[in-house]
């Protein structure tokens, strides 16, 4: 409203700092008479209260359409503007546009990292019409140096760059005489540098981004800043030695399968193979073995490991390395060496490529799960330009990406992807594979004793992702595991102190046998699907996540609490998405499996909403109707929210499938599955069910330590728990606040609900509902247990400074074995029951 048509501008809105700024300086310096008000900012009368404006979302901000670009128009280039502003209505504008150009403000749109971002670069990717020359122009014109597209250093293998000053995360100096490279897979983007500005400042210089973006020629400029990534896994120092017990220390004779390998860490690959000493005892393995004896091992897939390095030398990764699809994005060359240090903290990527890809019978270290599979890795820090160039480049090479990485489990991070890795992604996934799309496999993350839920996460939250999360070696949900309801399976890795973890190598030429957290799930995932892509090279990205839903199994990780049967009669749970990943399954069903229909998707927006307001306490409700969906068999359910609130980690959002009533679910009990009573709790059930109403999914849960106020804009949370089902009726949203305080408030904006699926029936599903082996890798028996209660009377919790006195208690919501001793990490993440001074249960 506040620019003509004309001014539309390419992509980049101005930040809402600069936004704030300009209103600001108008509103405390107006003109006494009204009709002096500037014909710019049609403003009511401002009155004498000293009330701040209210945040300004980014709807709003795409709104404006360039304030920036419509002042220097009408206050500088066009004299009937100029005509038409009285002189003290131009003298403020033009203080507020000095100020606004002279002062770096914080971007604040989206969730790409901006909101936690302290160090930003003197890097802008651009990208524009006319080429290369237009570029060079572009650059001289604006006082930038620009950073070219070509690659002199391709099969000049071993030569690093000087510093690392084209990593994304350090300064950037010319004047060291670096080589000059552009956005590598991306075409008509360029680097640019502002050599004359400071190499790293604490915050954006947005001015300088809307200055490029307002370039006709430019459709889109962003600065460059250091991203903060977190390796899902524990590194520990290399072992000196490598033998520790098996996983029962009992004098009956080994039955494991020692004479397939002479790999001297294959009898500690615990999760490879039955390693049971009686037959009695719980089988907990990924059922590989009966893939091995069919003759599939990976062979011809390739898997791409995005992390901090790989030593490609390693005795037991140098054969099955790939430098053909190899790059190290970070120093601009071919060698993914990782940079060494005392403390061993770039071990991540050599342990996590040797999970997949290790070399079988040749007495060094372990077995891959595809040993005959290729890797190829990316080094070091990362910002948007690293992350897009690593996941983009070679797309119609790689089969498969695994990544143990993302934005930090810390229980406060709400972040996705930037805007050249999602292109990435979404152009791997449309391209990739000659079009059958490339397979993401994504750890879950590790911040399940900070609070943290995977949904916060954009990379987890993504439908081109496949999410796995872990179990412990007892089929146990881990300590550091993340809830979520875009987790689709489950692989093993570490839990309690005294559960075996993964064997694999490690740096320096040696193995080791301590790879831990989601970081070592991810791999074994990726590894399994290259199994499957070997004997069936037409399955599509799609067919993959169908393939996984279809054969993972629920019985080895019953005995957790979560489990439900949605509408397709699927086991699901938020811990372990649909369950354990049985490689032999899966693989058997990818050899005769026929493509998944074309894809369906199915936009719905909420329905009026009769209030907006968000308040502590009062569930509020939003409601979908989809009865005219072209979608019948559902995949991947997004839902698009804008939700500003005081407190955005007390905030929890459950949704309801599609039912066939019009209950409008305003009296509902919220989340209050997660108990029958004080004294008893359903063995398969929690924090979801399924009802006459439909499946119920726990979107988000309560993160005590996001204390953020920016709340959600445009935030997609994703959930996988439904599928199968038909999306035909109403489908119902809850929020609310039940554990912050009285005073929290906050606005709920526009809602969207995202149907992904299929028209016509998978040709799987004909065959039925999935049966399931219910003694499949079964680990307790039911009547083996009992309940054990501990209670906690006061804790008393700081927030910002201030003390809050909450009454807890830990209710019998956990089933434990008899006769057992339990770490202390064994209850973590156990459901807590909240009670308030009068007594009464508020949230479980």
């Amino acid at each position: 409203e506040l620019a003509p048509s004309s001014f539309r501008p390419p992509l980049h809105p101005p930040s809402r700092g600069s936004i704030h700024l300009l209103l600001y300086s108008l509103i405390l310096f107006p003109s006494p008479h009204p009709q002096h008000q500037s014909p710019l900012l049609h403003l009511p009368p401002v009155s004498n209260t000293t009330a701040p404006l209210p945040p300004i979302a980014s709807a709003d901000i795409l709104a404006v359409r360039r304030p920036v670009e419509l002042l220097f128009n009408c206050s500088w280039r066009s004299v009937s503007a100029r005509a038409m502003l009285r002189p003290r209505v131009r003298s403020y504008v033009t203080v507020s546009m000095v100020v606004l150009l002279l002062l770096p403000s914080r971007p604040t749109e989206g969730h790409q990292g901006l909101e936690t971002a302290t160090e930003f670069t003197n890097e802008w990717v651009v990208r524009l019409e006319g080429g290369r020359e237009a570029a060079q122009v572009l650059a001289q014109e604006m006082g930038y140096i620009l950073l070219g597209q070509e690659r002199p250093w391709l099969g000049q293998r071993g030569r690093r760059s000087r510093s690392r000053r084209l990593a994304g995360s350090r300064p950037i100096d010319i004047s060291i005489g670096s080589v000059l490279f552009g956005v590598l897979g991306f075409p008509d983007t360029y680097r640019m540098v502002k050599n004359d500005h400071p190499p790293v400042h604490k915050r954006a210089h947005s001015y300088l981004s809307e200055r490029l973006a307002l370039d006709a020629r430019v459709l889109w400029a962003e600065q460059q800043f250091i991203k903060q990534r977190t390796k899902r896994g524990i590194v520990p120092p290399i072992d000196s030695s490598i033998r520790r017990e098996k996983r029962w220390d009992l004098s009956v004779p080994s039955r494991t399968n020692s004479y397939l390998f002479n790999d001297e860490l294959w009898d500690e690959e615990w999760y490879l193979q039955d390693t049971r000493t009686r037959p009695d005892l719980p089988k907990l393995d990924l059922h590989v073995l009966p893939v091995y004896e069919q003759g599939i091992t990976g062979r011809g897939v390739r898997v791409c490991v995005l992390d901090d390095g790989v030593e490609f030398r390693h005795e037991d990764l140098q054969h099955n390395y790939d430098p053909e699809i190899s790059y190290d994005v970070n120093d601009d060359d071919d060698d993914p060496t990782p940079r060494y240090d005392e403390a061993q903290t770039n071990a991540h990527g050599t342990r996590c490529a040797g999970e997949i890809a290790m070399a079988a019978n040749n007495h060094k270290c372990g077995v891959g799960v595809a040993y005959n599979a290729r890797v190829r890795l990316l080094d070091g820090f990362v910002n948007d330009r690293v992350e897009g160039t690593a996941l983009g480049y070679a797309y119609d090479k790689v089969d498969i990406y695994s990544a143990s990485w993302g934005p930090n489990d810390d229980g406060k991070t709400v972040e996705g992807p930037g805007t050249l890795a999602l292109e990435a992604i979404e152009r791997g996934v449309k391209e990739g594979r000659g079009g059958k799309g490339a397979i993401f496999v994504w750890a879950s993350g590790n911040g399940g004793s900070r609070g943290d839920n995977c949904d916060c996460d954009g990379y987890i939250g993504s439908i081109y992702t496949l999410s796995v999360g872990s179990a412990s070696q007892q089929g146990q949900f881990p300590w550091y595991g993340e809830r979520c309801a875009a987790t689709m399976a489950t692989t093993y890795s570490s839990g309690a102190y005294s559960d075996q973890m993964i064997a694999t190598t490690d740096l320096k030429n040696t193995c080791t046998i301590k790879h831990t957290g989601t970081s070592a799930s991810a791999p074994l995932a990726a590894g399994i699907i290259a199994l499957a892509l070997e004997v069936n090279p037409g399955l599509t990205w799609r067919d993959v996540q169908h393939l996984v839903t279809w054969t993972s199994e629920y019985a080895p990780l019953s005995d957790n609490l979560g489990w439900q049967r949605n509408a397709a009669g699927l086991w699901v749970n938020t811990r372990f998405g649909f369950g354990l990943m049985n490689a032999f399954g899966l693989v058997n069903a990818a050899a005769n499996w026929t493509t998944v229909p074309p894809k369906a998707v199915c936009v719905v927006h909420s329905e009026p909403l009769d209030n907006t307001t968000l308040v502590h306490g009062v569930i509020s409700t939003i409601q979908f109707h989809t009865a005219d969906c072209d979608v019948n068999y559902l995949e991947h359910v997004e839902i698009v929210v804008n939700v500003q609130y005081t407190f955005r980690g007390a905030l929890e959002m459950q949704l309801t499938s599609a039912s066939d009533s019009d209950n409008d679910g305003g009296d509902a009990d919220f989340v209050l599955s997660d108990h029958q009573s004080d004294s008893e709790q359903s063995e398969v059930s929690d924090s979801e069910s399924t009802d006459e109403d439909g499946t119920i999914v726990q979107l988000l849960s309560a993160r005590s330590l996001d204390t953020s106020s920016s709340g959600f804009v445009d935030w997609k949370f994703m959930s996988v728990l439904t599928w199968a089902e038909n999306p035909q009726g109403i489908w119902t949203l809850l929020i609310e606040d039940q554990v912050g305080l009285p005073t929290f408030q906050g606005q709920l904006g526009k809602f969207t609900l995202h149907l992904h699926g299929s028209k016509e029936m998978p040709a799987y599903l004909s065959q039925g509902p999935r049966k399931y082996n219910e003694d499949y890798n079964r680990v307790h028996k039911k009547n083996e247990r009992s309940f054990m209660t501990l209670c906690i009377d006061v804790v008393e919790e700081k927030r910002e400074g201030k003390d809050r006195l909450l009454m807890w208690q830990l209710l019998p919501l956990e089933t434990w074995k008899i006769s057992t001793i339990y770490d202390w990490k064994d209850i973590i993440g156990i459901p807590v029951a909240l009670r308030r001074q009068d007594n009464r249960l508020r949230y479980t």
